[in-house]
């Protein structure tokens, strides 16, 4: 059972912002509802400013979180986009591997940078939520489906397995305080979809948001950012994806489906699509381009035997599972269910 929950801005510094203090103050009554002793690590709430000109800190800050024997859970503000600057800070001097703990490790978005540094020293980690847009949102209380898989998360340390929602809701438009206990328009959903391929396949999952995966290869947002990416080795090799289950979801930047396909040609140029054992595709935020990414994807992973399996409630399109990386994963789109083995 998770007692103590450590939040770190490992990427936007947005919970120290003013015009998000009525979210963060709802998250951590929620949070402490549960008997969660909640701690905010010494620089989370320091700002966007502060956080964009000091990586080091908010390296700092997930190294005294793992290091920290009292804290059981590290989750993730929220995302962003440059947690990519925190590699030298945590694997020039093997800082990470030498501070790195068994501790439940959520978040999602940029935070797919942060699983890989964690794959990389090891660690099983969990994908699919975060502080500010989960356990803050401003409905009532945290979405059904999102809370489900949350507690089961503070519960047990794990997931068992998901199973689709039956409803997607629209992408808030506002997040001011008069936003409090209004609820997102909803509609029905019909589960998950299997594009190609066997219906039943398993491995490890890995992967993450497209849009982060995409700027590891390609310079546009940051010059600097493949290049420092391929320096720390961040993406894994084409030995290392053998057997695994690709995952991959959309951010809110609802991405143009020929910068998907672009995006789809790295991964394939990365060798990956020839070794895994299938893919994971996260519904888009308020169903854009659905079918155009659909179309990419049979397009550029060109093999019909490779199984992918679409509409998975999990990254930016809300309600939001969780999923473990790092453990056996068996799919079942028949069943529609997805199990994990901890064992």
């Amino acid at each position: 059972m998770i007692k103590t929950i450590a939040i770190v801005s490992l990427s936007s510094g947005t919970i120290g912002e003013p015009s998000v203090k009525h979210e963060t103050a709802l998250g951590l009554r929620r949070l402490e509802s549960y008997g969660i002793d909640v701690r905010f690590m010494p620089h989370a709430l320091k700002g966007i400013r502060y956080l964009q000109q000091h990586p080091e800190d908010r390296a700092s800050d997930l190294l005294e979180a793992f290091r920290d024997p009292e804290i059981d859970m590290i989750l993730c503000a929220i995302g962003g986009d440059d947690t990519y600057r925190l590699l030298p800070y945590l694997f020039d001097h093997d800082e990470l591997i030498h501070a790195v703990s068994d501790k439940v490790f959520l978040g999602f978005s940029d935070s797919t940078l942060n699983h890989l540094m964690l794959h990389k020293v090891g660690l099983r980690t969990f994908y699919g939520q975060s502080f500010l847009a989960d356990i803050c949102e401003l409905d009532h209380e945290m979405l059904p489906y999102t809370k489900r898989y949350f507690e089961e998360l503070l519960r047990t340390g794990s997931i068992s397995e998901i199973a689709p929602s039956s409803v997607w809701y629209e992408s808030r438009k506002g997040f001011g305080p008069e936003q409090i206990g209004i609820a997102n328009p909803s509609h029905s959903d019909h589960g998950f979809e299997l594009l190609q391929g066997s219906p039943v396949f398993s491995g490890e999952v890995l992967g993450g948001c497209i849009d982060s995966l995409y700027d590891l290869f390609n310079g546009d947002r940051y010059e600097d950012m493949p290049e420092l990416c391929s320096r720390y080795r961040l993406f894994p090799s084409a030995e290392d994806w053998k057997g695994k289950i690709l995952l991959l979801e959309s951010s809110e930047e609802k991405m143009p489906p020929e910068k998907y396909r672009k995006a789809l040609e790295y991964l394939k140029s990365a060798g990956i699509f020839q070794v895994i054992s299938g893919m994971l595709i996260g519904k888009p935020m308020d169903d854009v381009y659905h079918m155009e990414y659909k179309d990419a994807l049979k397009d550029v992973v060109g093999d019909p035997r490779v199984p992918i399996l679409c509409n998975v409630n999990v990254g930016h399109a809300m309600p939001r599972c969780i999923i473990p990386f790092g453990v056996k994963s068996h799919v079942d789109a028949g069943q529609q269910r997805i199990c994990f083995d901890h064992s």
